[in-house]
C-alpha cells in the first residue's frame, strides 16, 4: 500500500511541474510577443523622425542654411584663373558678377525638391493617425485584426501588422484617445467619444426703466 500511495504522490508532483511548466511557457510567449510588438512600433516612428529629418535638412539646405555657399563659391572658383589672364583689370567686377549669379540660381532646385518632399510628407499620414481615423467611422468596436485588415486594404504600399496595430491601440487606450473592451477571450478597440459642453442656460436680461 506504501507503494502505491509513494508512486500517486509522485505522479501529482509531476503533473504540478508540467502544468507549471506549461504555464511558464505561455507567459513567457506572450511577453516576447509584447516585447517585439513594442520594437516595432518604436523601429516604426525611428523611420518616421528620420524622414522628418531629411525633409528638414532639404528644407534648411533651400532656405540657404550651411552648406549651400561654399557650394557655390567652388561652382566659380575655375572661372577665376582665365579671366585674369584675358583681363586682368576687370577680373574683379566679372568674379562679382559670376558670384552673385551664381548664388542664386542653385537655390530655385531645390527649393521645388524641398517642397515636393514637404507636401509628399504631409499627404502621408502616421500609423496614429490611420488608426484614429479609422476608429472614428466605425459604429461597433473592432478587433486589431480587423483594423489591420482594413488598413491594408485602404493602403496597400504600406506594411501594416497586427502587432503594431495592438501596440497602437493600447497606446491610444492609455492616452484616453480609444476605448478598450473584452468579449470573452478577444478584445475590441472604439473610438474616444468626446463630451461636448452643455448649452449654457440663456439669461434672462431685467429691462430697468
Amino acid at each position: 500500500m506504501s507503494e502505491v500511495s509513494s508512486n500517486s504522490h509522485s505522479t501529482e508532483l509531476t503533473s504540478q511541474y508540467i502544468a507549471q511548466v506549461t504555464g511558464d511557457l505561455e507567459r513567457n510567449a506572450k511577453e516576447q510577443e509584447r516585447v517585439g510588438a513594442e520594437i516595432e512600433a518604436l523601429q516604426e516612428q525611428l523611420r518616421a523622425l528620420r524622414h522628418d529629418h531629411t525633409v528638414l535638412v532639404n528644407m534648411q539646405d533651400a532656405l540657404g542654411g550651411p552648406g549651400s555657399t561654399p557650394g557655390a563659391e567652388a561652382a566659380v572658383a575655375p572661372s577665376v584663373p582665365h579671366q585674369v589672364s584675358a583681363e586682368p583689370k576687370q577680373s574683379k567686377g566679372k568674379k562679382a558678377a559670376t558670384t552673385g549669379a551664381k548664388k542664386t540660381t542653385p537655390k530655385k532646385p531645390a527649393a521645388k525638391a524641398s517642397s515636393v518632399k514637404a507636401s509628399t510628407a504631409a499627404a502621408k499620414p502616421t500609423l496614429v493617425e490611420l488608426i484614429r481615423g479609422h476608429l472614428e467611422k466605425q459604429t461597433e468596436p473592432r478587433s486589431a485584426a480587423e483594423v489591420t485588415t482594413a488598413l491594408t486594404q485602404a493602403h496597400p504600399d504600406r506594411s501594416v501588422k497586427t502587432t503594431v496595430v495592438r501596440t497602437t491601440l493600447e497606446g491610444l487606450v492609455a492616452k484616453s484617445h480609444a476605448h478598450r473592451t473584452k468579449q470573452g477571450s478577444s478584445v475590441f478597440y472604439t473610438t474616444a467619444v468626446t463630451s461636448e459642453p452643455a448649452p449654457a442656460e440663456p439669461q434672462q436680461e431685467t429691462v430697468s426703466d
